[in-house]
């Protein structure tokens, strides 16, 4: 038996603390015996331990439920042992049977168009992420994004992989992840003219308020694509904190402004990355960073 402290008092007696039995899921008081809570739901994470015979078997559930998976990770599905309940290989003619039963099973799990929408943006979903070293935090966010969109009748009529790269775009804006519409147009192969559409649309039909990208946020990605030395990453961060005060970067692009002030920092601190360089592994123009750069040098006194 586990017991846990949960109240200061018992709401009976009012002297001794409540005590939570973990293994009978009662809630009770330490002193006069008085049961507040039975069968009280489990907090905690779905597993349980076994002993050494049992050790390959330790979970009792499957995947937490997650809005990124079409079903909610609520359904159950028919296991790919062909054994009986006892352990047993099934025959020849059972196995052909369940093997019928299961792909009838996966069937009726999406009869529905709605399900079958799900099923491909959420499998699409997860293949860009992982294109895109994402974290699970943004798909989850992507999926919301999604099903909120279907829901309001957005997707009918489009394509599902624009909007759903453009759900993915989204919530990396709003989690503040460094990604350009260059990176999504290049690992889903749409154009950066159509992800760009859609995620307007999301905008504007949401009522989504995004914050505005710190420029800090992209120095580490455009120095390892460039081979920067560390050195030249922090000064590029001391510029871009002199110029925040300032607001030098008001209205400006992100990585634009980044990979000035790594230019900047380059210039100073010798590291050798000429503007094409920078402008290719920031995804921008020479003539953008020969801008901000000036605005940067001008601000700054450097």
């Amino acid at each position: 038996m586990k017991l846990e402290k949960a109240l200061d008092k018992c709401p009976r007696c009012a002297h001794s603390p409540m005590i939570i039995d973990s293994s009978g899921g009662e809630l009770f008081c330490s002193n006069c015996g008085f049961v507040l809570k039975e069968k009280m739901e489990e907090a905690g994470p779905e597993w349980r331990s076994f002993s050494n015979e049992e050790k390959d078997e330790k979970s009792r559930v499957g995947l937490p439920t997650s809005v990124a998976i079409s079903d909610m990770g609520l359904a159950t599905v028919i296991g790919g042992e062909n054994r009986d309940a006892s352990g047993r290989t099934l025959s020849g003619s059972m196995r052909s049977t369940v093997e019928r039963l299961r792909t009838w099973d996966r069937r009726s799990q999406a009869h529905e168009s709605a399900d079958r929408n799900l099923r491909q943006a959420f499998s699409e979903l997860h293949r860009y992420a992982d294109k895109l070293t994402v974290n699970e935090a943004v798909v989850e966010k992507a999926a919301y994004i999604y099903r909120k969109a279907f829901e309001r009748g957005l997707v009918r009529g489009r394509s599902i992989t624009a909007i759903t790269v453009a759900s993915l775009y989204a919530a990396c804006r709003d989690m503040e992840i460094p990604r350009t519409l260059k990176d999504m147009a290049a690992v889903s192969n749409i154009k950066k003219k159509d992800i760009a559409r859609s995620y307007r649309l999301l905008f504007r039909e949401l009522d989504m308020h995004m914050p505005v990208v710190d420029p800090a946020r992209c120095i580490s990605k455009i120095a390892s694509r460039a081979g920067m030395k560390e050195k030249t990453q922090r000064r590029a961060l001391e510029i871009l904190a002199m110029a925040g005060p300032m607001r030098v970067s008001a209205g400006k692009d992100p990585m634009g402004f980044a990979a000035s002030a790594l230019y900047v920092a380059c210039t100073l601190e010798n590291d050798g990355k000429t503007q094409r360089d920078i402008a290719e592994a920031a995804g921008v123009t020479e003539v953008t960073i020969r801008n901000r750069y000036k605005g940067l040098r001008a601000a700054l006194g450097f």
